[in-house]
């Protein structure tokens, strides 16, 4: 054991078995304000990260990662069809990085009831759909069975059927504006919450089949392909692979097809999201400030308190340097215990929010009814491991006090 080390030890043990003093008490609050610092920086970070992983997978779900469509097709529901007969379908799902493909087809039209009409979009799915977004936002009902004949049930959003006054079982007409105009009859088999409120309004899922009768499609024709990737932050690499082999790599005669991404689709949702990493930023940095702060106060307090200890130290012979890092380690000291608590109340926060969601949130507003929390292993080392080099980093410079002490004025200090 080195002699700073072991000097240090035995200093936060007399500190411990002495009574309470101005000192300590200042020690105390650099302490209690790392522990603060840290448990303010575990929650930013964890609602941070929960917050734009909940909002991408409600956007996701109801548009997938990528999707594939024609190259002249423009911002409207009614899509130009493209064949359903394509070289990378199915066989797409197979590349890395790649979890599915599923042809869709969309259509807008009105729904009308006996009090109301509420215009809406339908998605048209086929038998191979990803159902598992719908299927853990179900809130009543089951999803559409498309593997049989065609059918004629319906999947709303709880908030349309509520303004359509629409209950499970219920049938009723829908319109679509064309030449001529047509109609069908849907009965609501699914009712579904995605707390994305302004997803819910506009869209409704159905057959894919009805999609291509109302426009006079073959079943071999629909509106485009959808693509779910396995790690969303990897999305802008497999977009390039997807669009090299997609739209640069295209049989003569067949469709010109472009790749859109769902951060392009939906730009002012993720550049919203974007916008909340500043906020987490300045957080952090302020906390280590506030921390590193008290923490240097705290610093030459103990310098201060223990100026005669640093003489005898010099007089036996141990270097600048060996006090230097006794002062330095009794930090370290005083930073993990600050650390631990830090730890110990962010996570206990965080886990209660969590199992509990004791804070609520408009979802018109946020998306989301709670206060989303994600906690990954990796975020926890590297704010506990910087905010511990950031801090000793600051007590460097103020712990080099110490080399300004004489050891015949120190030992007769008082």
């Amino acid at each position: 054991m080195s002699f700073s080390y072991f000097v240090a030890r035995r200093m936060v043990r007399k500190e411990k078995g002495q009574e309470r003093s101005a000192a300590r008490s200042i020690v105390g609050i650099a302490v209690a304000s790392i522990a603060l610092g840290l448990a303010v920086m575990i929650l930013s970070v964890a609602i941070l990260t929960g917050f734009k992983r909940e909002v991408s997978q409600k956007v996701v779900g109801f548009g997938s990662h990528l999707s594939i469509v024609r190259h002249d097709t423009n911002n409207s529901f009614e899509s130009q069809p493209i064949n359903l007969r394509q070289h990378f379908y199915p066989s797409l799902a197979d590349e890395p990085g790649i979890l599915h493909i599923q042809p869709y087809a969309t259509k807008a039209g009105i729904i009308k009831t006996d009090s109301t009409l509420q215009g809406i979009v339908l998605k048209g799915v086929g038998p191979d759909f990803d159902w598992d977004f719908f299927e853990g936002n179900l809130t009543e009902g089951q999803i559409l069975d498309t593997q049989g004949e065609r059918t004629e049930g319906i999947l709303l959003s709880q908030q349309t059927a509520d303004l359509l006054e629409l209950k499970l079982g219920d049938a009723f007409a829908m319109y679509f504006i064309q030449d001529p105009p047509r109609a069908r009859r849907f009965e609501l088999v699914g009712i579904f919450r995605s707390g994305l409120e302004e997803y819910d309004r506009l869209y409704a899922l159905v057959d894919i089949r009805h999609i291509q009768k109302l426009n006079d499609w073959t079943e071999e024709q629909v509106s485009g392909f959808e693509v779910l990737v396995e790690d969303f932050s990897q999305i802008e690499e497999v977009e390039n692979r997807v669009r090299d082999l997609v739209a640069f790599n295209y049989e003569p005669g067949a469709e010109k097809l472009k790749v859109i991404s769902i951060r392009e689709s939906s730009s002012q949702i993720f550049d919203w999201l974007e916008l909340s990493d500043t906020n987490v930023q300045v957080i952090l940095v302020l906390m280590l400030l506030v921390a590193g702060i008290n923490m240097i106060s705290g610093l030459l307090i103990l310098i201060l308190e223990n100026t005669r200890a640093i003489g005898l130290f010099k007089a036996m012979g141990a270097t600048n340097w060996q006090v230097v890092k006794v002062f330095l380690f009794n930090a370290g000291f005083l930073v993990g215990k600050g650390l631990a608590w830090g730890n110990a109340i962010g996570l206990a926060l965080a886990l209660g929010q969590k199992r509990w969601s004791w804070v609520t949130l408009d979802p018109e507003s946020y998306y989301v009814s709670a206060v989303p929390i994600n906690l990954e292993i990796t975020h926890l080392l590297l704010l506990n491991g910087g905010a511990l080099l950031t801090i000793l980093a600051m007590l460097l410079l103020p712990s080099l006090m110490v080399l300004k002490v004489s050891p015949a004025k120190a030992i007769a200090f008082e």
